[in-house]
Formats: structure tokens, C-alpha cells, sequence
């Protein structure tokens, strides 16, 4: 009763069976389907376990889909051949326009520039007024005329260059470089007090331990025998040892590094390389790795020198030897200061007197930077961008060191020069702290 009240489809007259459907159901009876590879399947998949009656649904679930996915091809086919036909219809209409937009174009260009029939309408009037035309560019362009253009360009670039100069060497507010240079000579004068000042609390602090050490042991000429021993020190070339030495203890005290004088000591596994030790980040923790400094006040050859620092690593347990020379000519033939070598080896020429300069800080930040980045391998530094700015460090140390050099004699234009390498010396450090930035972040990114 309820199947007759839903809406059914009408039974096939003289058919071999019956397929009615209602609403989402199909009811076949009666039907013999006649087909061997719908009946090899089903009868294989009865034979492995499956109902035949799943099989036939299953069949025919997945052929009503198939159906409807070609009918649906068969119109996407119509609508895309419909699709090509439209667009090549178009774009034969296109360039039929085009066409006939470009022989106007042509044809608008040959009344006006002319062709082989003759000149055009623009040509006429250039030539009417060519002579006047000529007149004029020649007046505004012309390198013999006083009021053309590179005349006047050229005029108020040498007024613009003799005010800049004037200004540059004015004493009075004009000039820019003036709070500049007075806060230099400031600084400068700060600093020699402030040395001046520690070398008068030094000498005193001396005088009182000479005095304490010849009151206990009795001596009255201690402080005799120890200006014979300082002397007799400085002639067996210890003083300039000496005094590297205490320039790299200020410049680790700075970094937080601590610095040892290790000249004369022996060291665990026997011989005494090695004049100086750093022992970078030690101050604060353990070591992070050791830099050998080897000093030298004579010139030795390559062969030598790679010697002395290979054997100066070895006894200091150290992964960077630098050796430090007294000035350029003491430097090993073949050889370039600043330059590293076999990727643990550094040379640096400084002053004998007074090494502490920036080239022995640069050194030594190339050796602790180098470290640092041998340090973990998994650290993701840009190579390329320390490269270059250690180039660029040692690069501009060199005009420092070349305009320094030039000073020595120069007394009229000191001033100027000396803002110049005081400008290249900040370069210099502004690119050691570039290296370190770079290591810092790779060793924060891990």
C-alpha cells in the first residue's frame, strides 16, 4: 500500500523483467542481465566470501556515476569548443582592427615626416626655421658661448667648492668641522690626564713597594739594583715583549678575555713558546678558547715565523697563533700584516715604542672573531658578510696607518688629517663590532 502511494516509474511493456524506482530506492524484479564479465565478477566475488545481491548493488551504484560523469564530459567538450570558436572569431576581429589602426598610424606619419614622395609637413617647417633653431641650441649648449648651460653649471660649481672650503677653514661658527674637532681635542686631553694620571699613581704605588721591600730585607740600594735589572732587561729585548704584553691585558680587560705574560714560564708539556695567552670570555667563565701571542723585535723569515707559532700553539695548547713585529720592516719577506694564513696564523706590525695601537686590537679581534666562528659548526654565520667586512676593517686600518705615517712631519694641515683617520679609525671598530654582531646572533640562534 505505501509503495503504491510514492512516485514510481512505469513498467517496460513485454520486458524480461520489471525496474521500478521510488523515491531513493530501486526495486528490480524479474531481470536477467546478460553479460559475462558482470557475472565472471560476481560469481569470483561470491566464491571469496561476498553476497552476490552486494556485488549487483555495488555494480550498479558505481555505473549510475560513471553515466553521469560522461554527461557531464560531453558537456564541458560543447561548451569548450564553443569557448575556442568565440575566442577565434575574436581575435580575428582584433587584428583586423589593428590593422586597419596601424595603416592609419602610418599613413597620419607620412603626411607629417615625408617619404619618397617628398618631405612632410614637419620637415617644411624644421626647415624654415632651422637656421634660427641652430642659433638658439647653440646659445644654450655651446662650449665657446659664456652663457650656455656647462658655463653656468661650471661657474656654480667652483663658487659652491671655494665657499666649502672657506668655510672648512674658518675659525668661527661656520666652519662644521669645528665642535667636532674641539670635542677631539677634549677627548685627546682627557685621556693623556687620565694617563698621566696612572702612571703618577703606578710610579708611586713602585716607590712604595721599593721602599717596603728595602726596609724588611734591609737593602738601601734596592731601587738602584732594580733600575740595573729593568736596564739589563731592555738590553736582552725583553721590553718590548713587556710591553705588547700589557697592551693585550688592557685590551682583554675591555673584552672580558683574561691575558697571561707567559714568556718566561715553562709550560705542562715542556718549552717556553708563547709570550702571551688569552683565554677569550675567561673573566667571566670558563674558556672558550686560547689566542697565543708571540712578540718579536727582529725579523725573521717565513719559515721561522710559522716555526714559532706552530710551536707556540703546540706547547700553549692554543687553536690562533699572531705574531706581533716592531714596525713593517720587521715583518717576514713574502708575508702581509693582517693577513690570516693556514687558517690559525696572523701577523701584525705595530710601533716598537708604543704598540698599543689599533692595529694590535684589530688582530686581535680578527683571532677572537675567527675563533668564535670555529667554535660550533652549526652556527648559521654569512661567511661572504664577515669576509668582507674584515676586508673593509683592514683596508681602511691601512689608509689609517698610511695617514698616520704622513703626519709624522706634517704641521700645517694636521688638523684636517687627523678628523680623516680619527673617521677611519671609527670605521675600523665599526666593523669588528659587525663581525662579533654576526657571531653573537649565530651563537643566540641555536
Amino acid at each position: 500500500m505505501e509503495a503504491s502511494e510514492r512516485p514510481q516509474l512505469p513498467l517496460e511493456p513485454d520486458g524480461p523483467g520489471s525496474v521500478r524506482v521510488v523515491e531513493d530506492r530501486i526495486v528490480i524484479e524479474g531481470m536477467t542481465i546478460a553479460d559475462r564479465e558482470t557475472a565472471r565478477v560476481v560469481r569470483e566475488r561470491a566464491e571469496s566470501g561476498e553476497e552476490p545481491a552486494r556485488s549487483v548493488r555495488r555494480a550498479i551504484e558505481i555505473g549510475t556515476r560513471v553515466l553521469d560523469r560522461e554527461d557531464t564530459a560531453i558537456e564541458v567538450d560543447y561548451v569548450r569548443r564553443e569557448f575556442e570558436r568565440l575566442t577565434r572569431t575574436h581575435s580575428e576581429t582584433v587584428e583586423e582592427r589593428n590593422r586597419e589602426a596601424v595603416e592609419r598610424i602610418e599613413d597620419g606619419l607620412r603626411r607629417a615626416l615625408g617619404g619618397e614622395e617628398g618631405p612632410g609637413a614637419l620637415g617644411q617647417a624644421l626647415e624654415s626655421h632651422s637656421e634660427e633653431l641652430a642659433e638658439q641650441i647653440a646659445d644654450t649648449f655651446g662650449e665657446d658661448r659664456e652663457g650656455a648651460v656647462q658655463a653656468q653649471i661650471k661657474r656654480m660649481l667652483d663658487e659652491r667648492d671655494e665657499e666649502f672650503m672657506r668655510r672648512l677653514s674658518a675659525e668661527d661658527d661656520r666652519n662644521p668641522l669645528g665642535p667636532i674637532m674641539a670635542t677631539l681635542r677634549t677627548w685627546a686631553r682627557e685621556r693623556k690626564e687620565d694617563q698621566d694620571s696612572r702612571d703618577q699613581k703606578l710610579e708611586t704605588k713602585v716607590d712604595e713597594l721599593l721602599s717596603r721591600a728595602a726596609e724588611l730585607a734591609g737593602l738601601d740600594q734596592g731601587r738602584e739594583a732594580l733600575q740595573e735589572a729593568e736596564e739589563a732587561g731592555t738590553r736582552k729585548g725583553r721590553s718590548f715583549e713587556e710591553r705588547v704584553d700589557r697592551a693585550l691585558e688592557r685590551i682583554a680587560a675591555t673584552r672580558g678575555d683574561a691575558a697571561s705574560h707567559t714568556g718566561g714560564e715553562l709550560a705542562e708539556g715542556g718549552g717556553k713558546k708563547g709570550d702571551t695567552v688569552v683565554e677569550l670570555c675567561a673573566a667571566n667563565g670558563p674558556a672558550q678558547g686560547r689566542i697565543v701571542f708571540e712578540a718579536k723585535d727582529k725579523r725573521l723569515s717565513k719559515n721561522e715565523a710559522w716555526k714559532e707559532l706552530n710551536e707556540a700553539m703546540a706547547v700553549r695548547a692554543a687553536a690562533f697563533a699572531v705574531l706581533v713585529v716592531a714596525g713593517e720592516e720587521r715583518v717576514p719577506a713574502g708575508r702581509e700584516t693582517l693577513v690570516e694564513y693556514e687558517g690559525n696564523k696572523l701577523i701584525v706590525a705595530v710601533d716598537r715604542d708604543e704598540p698599543e695601537s689599533l692595529a694590535l686590537e684589530v688582530a686581535y679581534r680578527l683571532a677572537a672573531a675567527r675563533l668564535a666562528m670555529g667554535r660550533e659548526r652549526d652556527l648559521t654565520i654569512d661567511p661572504t658578510e664577515v669576509r668582507v667586512a674584515a676586508e673593509e676593517a683592514v683596508s681602511c686600518l691601512k689608509q689609517a696607518q698610511a695617514i698616520r705615517t704622513s703626519l709624522t712631519g706634517i704641521k700645517t694641515s694636521s688638523d684636517k688629517a687627523r678628523a680623516t683617520l680619527d673617521d677611519m679609525v671609527e670605521s675600523v671598530r665599526a666593523r669588528l663590532e659587525r663581525i662579533e654582531s654576526l657571531i653573537e646572533v649565530a651563537d643566540e640562534e641555536p
